[in-house]
């Protein structure tokens, strides 16, 4: 649902990078901040607790495009890693426009992809959301294809798959956008 700034003449979009814990999801977000040009982001917000180093709530906001006049602000965001996190992992899809799965590559993890998924698309149904609807990419593994979305290779770390993903999550919340 996105956010429209008359006044500045912007539509602000919110894409969620959503997966198991350790699964990249903060790494994709890192790469894409410390590869992209100073001019055309905002600053980098993490916030840890002293239990779980890996509650992250990440903020990047990446101009790209116009719509009807507007230029279009992406912001994104990632969900803490662990399922225990759900009231903020709830809290942080509020006004979702695009989500980026981030399914971890190790096959002893394929348990924790799936757990991270079905809670997924049950806090996209509490918000109200169509998840067959909803524009959607699929980073890494094509076990856990849902409905014929793109599915994207990635190594975060080495930024391999990371703006390919992006833009194709930001294509599909464009056409979303052009539609409505």
């Amino acid at each position: 649902m996105s956010f429209i700034n008359f006044a500045a003449r912007e539509i602000n979009c919110k894409i969620v990078y959503y997966g198991a814990g350790l699964g990249g999801k903060t790494t994709n977000l890192q790469y894409v901040f410390d590869k992209t040009n100073d001019k055309s982001k905002g600053k980098m917000i993490s916030l840890a607790t002293e239990t779980d180093r890996t509650l992250f709530f990440d903020f990047l906001p990446l101009d790209l495009g116009t719509v009807r006049g507007f230029k279009t602000r992406f912001h994104l965001y990632t969900v803490p890693g662990q399922v225990f996190y759900d009231a903020s992992r709830k809290l942080i899809l509020r006004g979702v426009d695009g989500v980026v799965f981030v399914a971890d590559s190790q096959e002893e993890r394929m348990d924790a992809n799936v757990e991270a998924l079905e809670n997924l698309h049950n806090n996209l149904k509490e918000h109200g959301y169509d998840f067959a609807k909803i524009p959607y990419v699929l980073q890494l593994n094509k076990e856990l294809s849902r409905k014929g979305e793109p599915v994207m290779e990635a190594v975060a770390f080495q930024g391999t798959g990371v703006f390919e993903t992006l833009k194709e999550v930001a294509r599909q919340v464009l056409v979303e956008l052009k539609k409505g």
